[in-house]
């Protein structure tokens, strides 16, 4: 693999952003809030605690779609970015399994999860693992002993549209993923299973 996973963290860790009077950072082509991690997970945490127990696949589901959007749509601008076409993009021998895994090194770089690809199967599967991610603390503060990583659930089956799914902006709900391990539950790093098949959200509504 020619990816240089620490050279891209490091690279990475060093761009700039500054947000607006609005409190957002236009950059990449889309708009990301410029919020704290306890914001997201509080506002996680209202949600899963407001619904009845038989409307709350459907909650789950609507946050990972939530993340798989953001995913969608912010991952493109990310690898059509200056700053990837500058950094990850000369690295770049096979595609699309070397754009995934420079994909998840700025995920790791910019602090949404420290994670990596540990198994790609083109087209069918992928397998990521994230050793620290923000989820897991806002899970272990509120004393719920539950999978609770729905961002890195979307992102990573966003990032796998981008990779395998129809030319953007058609290729979104492609894949869907699984969260079958976490740090919330005790486990040492949290694992995530990408496949083929329609996204949480679409499953439950339908679309």
């Amino acid at each position: 693999m020619a990816i240089d996973r620490s050279k891209i963290i490091e690279e990475m860790s060093k761009v700039r952003v500054i947000g607006n009077e609005e409190g957002l950072i236009p950059a990449f082509g889309v708009y990301v809030q410029q919020l704290p991690t306890d914001f997201w997970n509080e506002f996680t945490l209202r949600m899963i605690n407001s619904v009845e127990p038989d409307l709350m696949t459907l909650c789950e589901g609507l946050l990972v779609d939530a993340a798989h959007q953001c995913g969608y749509y912010t991952g493109h601008g990310i690898i059509t970015s200056d700053e990837w076409n500058r950094v990850v993009a000369p690295m770049v021998e096979k595609a699309p399994e070397d754009i995934l895994h420079g994909a998840f090194a700025v995920f790791t770089a910019w602090g949404w999860a420290d994670s990596e690809i540990v198994e790609i199967v083109p087209q069918e599967k992928m397998v990521v693992r994230a050793y620290n991610y923000y989820e897991a603390d806002g899970a272990k503060k509120a004393g719920l002993n539950r999978p609770f990583a729905y961002m890195i659930r979307g992102v990573a089956a966003a990032f796998m549209d981008l990779a395998y799914g129809d030319p953007f902006p058609n290729g979104i709900y492609t894949y869907d993923c699984e969260q079958t391990k976490g740090l919330e539950v005790g486990d040492e790093y949290g694992e995530f299973v990408v496949t083929f098949g329609a996204g949480t959200a679409a499953k439950a509504l339908g679309y």
